[in-house]
């Protein structure tokens, strides 16, 4: 099973679209050795940057609107 769950993710993120995104973008600093957040028992980026999604600690910026 999967803790914190997808869905709970998704909802603190506003979809799964944007949870996948943000998660791969944060997963990618911490490959290339940027400090993780949080204190994991998993060596894993992705589901370290899935427990900082979870404590609040990652947010998404909002998306300037580009539109004219």
């Amino acid at each position: 099973m999967i803790d914190p769950s997808i869905d709970y993710l998704a909802e603190k993120v506003g979809s799964k679209y944007g949870l996948v995104i943000m998660a791969a973008k944060r997963a990618r600093q911490l490959v290339d050795h940027a400090p993780a957040l949080v204190e994991s028992n998993s060596n894993k980026p992705v589901s370290i940057a899935m427990e900082e999604i979870a404590q609040g600690l990652i947010m998404a910026e909002p998306k300037a609107n580009t539109k004219k």
